[in-house]
């Protein structure tokens, strides 16, 4: 397969300052041309022998030399645009492969899918013939999908063609003139026909400041073009030749000067403004919330002295258990309760963020964005657990984003590296042409099509265009088209791989009939491949595994669908092929990319934080967004600004101290009642919030807006010490670039502690990785438009147009995916998202937070992206289990907050060490709800009388827990039925997944022994029309067996203290109503559980109750063998018997 130049982009580096020259000087006199205005606005230069030739003058000729500066709707198609363009449509349509001891190969594809692309910038898109004989390849396009001529002659002519006629002859094939060729053309292209790509060598790779510098002139206004604004926006001229001169006191060559000076003068006309404000909670609910967590601490200090002091002789086994217990869970109260002092609400100014960066000026007349380029990560792995379809809406949802088209690059990683799941995002992007123009043109909120089109209520309120009604009818049939194509896609793969490896059958046959062989159709046999839509082999994974072709063993695969789109807007048309008029609408999609990592039997390749990890390397080298965002495969984008409010923070001052911004969670298919607190709102609008107002909230693994130079393990510009009791005493540190303002010329600048040597060791042996480094900091940088701030960088900055990609970039992109380019680097111990637990999220977040960098939590009036959650009873004990087995690895390992460096805050420390502690608060949990029904048991209670001391205590300790209740309520804005359904589930799991989750972390640090919990039985629900239909499933998993223990020697033990009391000779009604009490209290917590075993018609299954029975049989008998009753009978209630 061909390739074009090791690096085309030098091609385009050469220019006449603006000015496109078609006249020449030759000797001491002016050489006479000739040009002719064409219809499209271009002018063709003519030689005296070219007009003579034709016979006659037509007045359309001018016979002195123009200089034309190339305005939007003159932009000459020299060689270098073209070889560009070319360079692009090759990489586009081309699926690159590689990895470890392989070559790199770029298998050209002319198509993805089967059904029809029309796109410009995807691959496979239709086009015209190549006009050559016996040549069936496409001719190259531009922007809109026009077909792009060399040759003045518009000889119809592909990529492959062209560089075969430029480097042969270097004639037209049609008008058999030589085609203009530019000087670095001249250059001897290699030629790549086996497939293989070399990769850039260390140090040769073009300088990023020449990247940055590059200005590609592309053709992409439509219609007519308005000249005298463009001349009045830019102060230019049309024409510059003998006609008219310029003036001789304007400089030339020193536009940059100029430009920066009139930029200055902008920002400092303007007052600034802040992109982000602090709202602080009103004193009347944060005083008195502080003032009642002080209260609670000193009552509980005094009401655990006093149950010290006075234990209860006549059961001190009882005693000794229950205070062990009060005292552990006041130590985790603490630690839950002192992190939320300080909570806050932030508020964004989008309105200043426009003004700031997007709106057209004197320097700007295009209007160009000035904000960094965003780069959103979305991960999935089996396309049988995570359907194609949800994946496919979060991609459209991605790509109809309200963020500058030209700055959005959108990436999946696929760690199954499925054929469907590619196909599928195929489809998307094919559906991505109708359904992006139809979200700008009308504002459609949300942008998932299938969120948006099941909202009940009328679609039409709010629209104002005429048009709405008609373009949604056709968009639905359109939208409902593509679901039916991707869910026929497994049954659409399966029988085009069954007739090719048919073909394939009766060829290997063929073949050896031939050679004389006598075999049976049946004794022939061929590898089972899976096909692509083009009748070749997926190189991923096989739906009948092979060598090379199965999950866990194949090469890393990378296919740009999308390509990087123009600079400026490509505004659409009214005309027939187009479903829906775009003739104001800007039809560009954001780049996007396909990417499975390779991945080698042997190799550990650490799940979705590896994933993660090479979404990081490759996009560095393919667009290198300064900011990041990661989204799960079901979480789709429900608020179209939610990344501008995100920027808003980053970017304002003080940002670039911020490594992340986090959003909350929000979830869709929820039962109404939330049973099983799936919302979780307890901990994203109340820890979270209050976390927000210390250092930063924890990272929860999506929804999590990134600034990349943070994950590459840098220290922030400054950060501050924390020494002395309490962490009192503040001491600010500088980093070593903090205060410069002009751009790092290497990685090594960042960190004393790394040199050029220690770089590979760091990063890896990517040249081009580590250059992108630098740039990816600079450009995450604030404005430098206010006095205080001293890291920032000049505005406009990032105006200029991004480099295009060409086949060594890819190529260079694939070889860091690959299994073995972490090796012996830092990446995952301080590099990227850190490896080594079940929750790398937290421990990511932690690692930044230790190093001194600050998070903020984004709450938006809108949510900004909506997932689902499992609303099962037993998928949500197996989601907390994972967490929480999380949270025990972080405990026993380095990241325990323990060991966290100065450069964290005291309370932050204590909300990390919460994380990590936890679950080791359900051992506790577990005994005291056993206590209730011990102690109706026994006929003896927890204290040796109710007194009133006790009553007292206990009374303010519910009091004070119920005002901390109702104020946090206040500020968190959750409600009640949300606060009670959290403590619930609070007792749920910590009875069954965090039981077993610190079991499995113990047998895991102290034996090496790895527990899986897996379920054993499944009862499907009856009615499969009902949303809610997997509410009503009834799993079996051994994690049931401590609930539905308690709750049966509970409600047995309440009728054993009842009967006891009744018939006893000295009934003592005060221990029986303080163990019916809290045997009610823990059936209370335990009830959504039990109507989760109840199913919809009662229908539990019979190992439930087989276990149940068990257990309580097992501790009744455990309680009598330690506890005989008396035989003299004299104990009150001994001679109690069943009535």
């Amino acid at each position: 397969m061909a390739s074009l130049s090791h690096n085309p982009s030098k091609k385009g580096v050469r220019s006449t300052g603006g000015s496109v020259s078609y006249g020449n000087r030759s000797g001491g006199g002016q050489n006479l041309k000739f040009a002719r205005r064409t219809s499209s606005g271009r002018y063709i230069s003519l030689s005296g022998e070219d007009v003579d030739a034709s016979g006659e003058m037509s007045s359309d000729y001018m016979n002195y030399t123009v200089h034309i500066p190339p305005t939007p709707d003159n932009q000459p198609m020299d060689a270098s645009s073209v070889a560009v363009k070319a360079e692009e449509q090759y990489v586009s349509n081309s699926l690159f492969t590689g990895g470890f001891n392989s070559v790199t190969r770029a298998h050209l594809m002319d198509k993805m899918i089967e059904s029809e692309v029309t796109h410009p910038q995807m691959a496979g898109a239709k086009g015209s013939s190549c006009s050559m004989p016996a040549c069936d390849g496409k001719v190259m396009r531009d922007e809109r999908g026009n077909d792009i001529h060399p040759c003045p002659c518009r000889f119809k002519i592909c990529r492959e063609c062209y560089l075969d006629a430029t480097k042969g002859s270097g004639l037209c094939p049609g008008c058999k003139e030589p085609y203009k060729v530019a000087e670095d053309d001249e250059d001897d292209m290699p030629d790549f026909s086996s497939g293989a790509l070399p990769l850039p060598a260390p140090g040769g790779a073009t300088n990023d400041s020449e990247k940055t510098g590059l200005s590609l002139m592309r053709r992409n206004q439509p219609g007519e073009f308005d000249h005298n604004r463009f001349l009045f926006e830019t102060g230019g001229t049309y024409g510059v030749g003998n006609a008219y001169w310029p003036k001789k006191e304007e400089p030339h060559g020193e536009g940059d000067e100029g430009f920066g000076d009139k930029m200055g003068a902008e920002t400092t006309e303007k007052p600034w403004k802040p992109l982000s404000r602090k709202i602080p909670i009103p004193p009347s609910i944060l005083s008195p919330y502080r003032l009642l967590i002080g209260l609670r601490l000193v009552v509980l200090a005094f009401f655990l002295t006093w149950r010290v002091r006075h234990p209860n002789h006549e059961a001190m086994w009882l005693w000794a258990m229950s205070i062990v217990c009060e005292i552990w869970f006041a130590f985790s109260w603490i630690l839950d309760q002192i992190p939320k002092l300080c909570p806050i609400n932030r508020s964004t100014d989008l309105e200043v963020l426009k003004e700031k960066f997007d709106l057209p000026s004197p320097s700007n007349p295009l209007g160009r964005s000035d904000l960094p380029g965003m780069d959103v990560f979305v991960s999935t792995a089996d396309p049988e657990k995570e359907p194609p379809l949800v994946t496919a809406n979060t991609i459209l949802s991605i790509l109809a984003v309200d963020y500058p088209v030209e700055k959005l690059a959108c990436y999946i990683s696929d760690d199954g590296g499925a054929l469907l799941t590619f196909e599928a995002m195929a489809e998307a992007c094919s559906f991505a042409n109708v359904w992006v123009p139809f979200c700008k043109k009308h504002n459609i909120e949300p942008r998932n099509p299938d969120s948006y089109f099941s909202i009940k209520g009328d679609p039409t309120k709010k629209q104002k265009r005429a048009d709405f009604v008609k373009d949604r009818r056709l968009v639905k049939r359109e939208y409902d088209e593509f679901k039916v194509r991707v869910n026929g896609l497994p049954d659409s793969i399966r029988r085009r791989s069954d007739a090719f490896n048919a073909r394939e059958e009766m060829k290997k046959l063929k073949q050896l009939r031939d050679s004389g062989a006598d075999m049976l159709l049946e004794t022939v046999k061929i590898q089972k491949a899976t096909w692509m839509a083009d009748g070749t082999h997926w190189p991923g994974t096989w739906a009948n595994p092979g060598p090379d072709h199965k999950k866990g063993d194949h090469p890393g695969i990378i296919q740009v669908m999308l390509k990087p789109p123009s600079m400026d807007p490509l505004m659409g048309s009214d005309d027939e092929d187009r479903l829906i008029d775009c003739s104001d609408v800007d039809i560009r999609l954001p780049m996007f990319v396909y990417m499975s990592r390779e991945k080698r039997a042997g190799y550990d390749h650490n799940k979705k934080a590896g994933a993660m990890n090479a979404l990081v390397r490759a996009s560095a080298i393919l667009s290198n967004g300064p900011f990041m965002l990661n989204l799960d495969c079901d979480h789709y984008i429900n608020n179209c600004r939610a990344l501008r409010e995100g920027m808003c923070f980053m970017l304002d001052r003080g940002g670039e101290n911020i490594c992340y911004i986090q959003f909350p969670q929000r979830f869709e298919g929820i039962d109404p009642s939330d049973r099983y607190a799936n919302h979780n709102t307890v901990f994203f609008d109340g820890n979270m919030r209050a976390l927000d107002g210390l250092q930063g909230p924890v990272y929860v693994g999506t929804g999590c807006l990134f600034r990349r130079f943070a994950l590459y393990g840098f220290d922030p510009p400054r950060s501050k010490e924390y020494t002395g009791l309490l962490g009192m005493k503040k001491k600010v540190q500088t980093a070593p670039h903090a205060d410069s303002e002009n751009q790092a010329s290497g990685a090594d600048e960042f960190d004393v502690e790394l040199n050029v040597a220690m770089v590979p060791k760091r990063f890896g042996n990517s040249t081009l990785l580590a250059q992108s480094i630098p740039v990816a900091e600079y450009q995450a940088r604030p404005l430098a438009d206010h006095p205080g701030i001293t890291h920032g960088r000049p505005p406009g900055a990032l105006r200029i147009p991004r480099e295009p990609l060409d086949a060594s970039t890819v190529a260079e992109a694939v070889s860091v995916i690959s299994c073995w380019y972490e090796d012996k680097t830092e990446w995952g111990d301080r590099v990227g998202w850190i490896y080594g637990s079940v929750t790398e999220d937290v421990v990511t977040g932690y690692r930044m937070h230790n190093r001194g960098w600050r998070s903020v939590y984004c709450i938006t009036k809108r949510d900004a992206f909506r997932g689902s959650a499992p609303i099962n009873l037993t998928d949500r004990l197996h989601q907390v289990l994972r967490w929480a087995t999380g949270s025990v690895e972080i405990f026993f390992s380095r990241n325990n907050a323990f060991f966290a460096s100065p450069k964290m805050k005291v309370l932050q420390r204590l909300a990390y060490l919460n994380v990590g502690i936890y679950p080791f608060t359900s051992p506790f949990l577990l005994v005291y709800c056993f206590l209730p029904a011990l102690s109706l048991f026994s006929g003896q209670f927890i204290v040796q009388t109710l007194n009133v001391t006790f009553l007292i205590y206990l009374l303010i300790i519910t009091s004070t827990l119920m005002g901390l209740a109702v104020l946090e309520l206040k500020w968190s804005g959750i409600s009640l039925e949300e606060w009670w359904r959290n403590e619930q589930f609070w007792l749920i799991s910590g009875t069954s997944a965090h039981l077993a989750a610190v079991v499995q972390g113990l047998l895991k640090v102290m034996a090496g022994i790895e527990i899986s919990f897996t379920l054993t039985s499944k009862s499907a629900g009856d009615d499969n029309d009902d949303i809610y239909a997997e509410l009503y499933l009834v799993k079996w998993t051994s994690l049931m067996i401590p609930p539905i223990t308690i709750m049966m020697l509970n409600l047995i033990a309440i009728g054993v203290g009842i009967c006891r009391t009744i018939y006893s000779d000295f009934p003592q009604w005060g221990k029986l109503v303080g163990g019916g009490f809290f045997s009610f209290w823990v059936l209370a917590h335990l009830y959504p559980f039990a109507k989760g075993l109840m199913g919809r018609r009662g229908k539990t299954p019979t190992i439930v109750f087989v276990w149940s029975g068990l257990m309580a049989i097992t501790i009744s008998l455990l309680y009598v063998s330690i506890n005989p009753p008396k035989a003299g009978g004299t104990a009150a209630g001994a001679g109690f018997q069943f009535p």
